[in-house]
């Protein structure tokens, strides 16, 4: 909804902005918190958080009196998802870049312990199976698809989630030591990109990088295919993926913090209080 001129309806785009400000980062909002952020009253943060409340949108923790995330989210989250969702959008991003390399392309999005498969495209040489990729997991300890995104994790957090447990070994180049794994891992923040052969599907290799949203890991986009058509042509094949990779993190990205006290420079966030 926007005005005779254009411009966005200042209430529903505050409450819109209230919405985008909860992230990973930030998981909950006071009052005082929220009107700091956009330079607003806090009698305008209070109705908005709890004009959010009341349908759903947000919860409040009735001793901190501060807000989470609400069900109507989910709801809507699951509503998109059922009507191709984020498969929809990341597809045509995937199709072109499957043209220009001739494999196949796939994003995929942490899933537990694992990397799951939202969509793929097949290349010019053929579909890389005989079935749909999507909706197929990774295991996180192999393959360039799963190393791309938890090698962005920070080690505390990655360790917490792979290591302990058991690995399995799905071929005889599968590495299932953690001190080696953790060495794969470290190396891709600062290569940018991983590169596996055969340690999830020994027939296949992988060329991955992390899409990135904020400067946090989303998820991997991949080109896997047979070893012959990715090993001698990795450098080449980083160009396009690489910028496909940067396109979806863009694409992914809420346009949130343009309209961010528009009067008056950011103001400095807040410690945590309660209101």
């Amino acid at each position: 909804m926007t005005t005779d001129r254009g411009a966005p309806l200042q209430t529903a785009d505050r409450a819109l902005l209230a919405l985008l400000a909860f992230s990973h980062d930030r998981e909950e909002w006071g009052v005082t918190d929220l009107a700091a952020e956009f330079g607003w009253d806090k009698s305008v943060a209070q109705r908005l958080l709890a004009s959010l409340a009341h349908r759903g949108f947000l919860v409040s923790d009735a001793v901190t009196r501060r807000y989470r995330l609400g069900p109507a989210v989910w709801h809507m989250a699951t509503a998109w998802e059922r009507h191709s969702g984020m498969a929809g959008l990341v597809r045509p991003t995937l199709r072109h870049l499957a043209a220009a390399s001739g494999v196949t392309a796939l994003f995929a999005v942490p899933d537990g312990t694992h990397l799951r498969c939202v969509d793929s495209a097949d290349g010019t040489s053929g579909p890389l199976r005989a079935y749909r990729l999507a909706g197929e997991l990774y295991p996180g300890h192999a393959g360039a698809t799963s190393r791309a995104y938890f090698g962005m994790l920070a080690p505390g957090t990655r360790a917490a989630l792979l290591y302990g447990r058991p690995m399995a070994s799905f071929s005889e180049l599968t590495v299932t030591d953690p001190a080696e794994v953790e060495t794969l891992m470290s190396r891709v923040s600062s290569d940018g990109f991983a590169y596996s052969q055969g340690e999830y599907d020994p027939a296949t290799a992988g060329l991955a990088v992390p899409v990135m949203v904020r400067s946090q890991p989303v998820g991997s986009l991949t080109l896997v295919g047979p070893h012959d058509q990715l090993d001698d042509r990795k450098h080449e094949l980083l160009v396009p993926l690489r910028s496909a990779g940067e396109s979806l993190g863009e694409l992914l990205t809420p346009r949130q913090m343009q309209a961010r006290r528009p009067d008056s420079a950011p103001a400095p966030r807040t410690s945590p209080r309660k209101d």
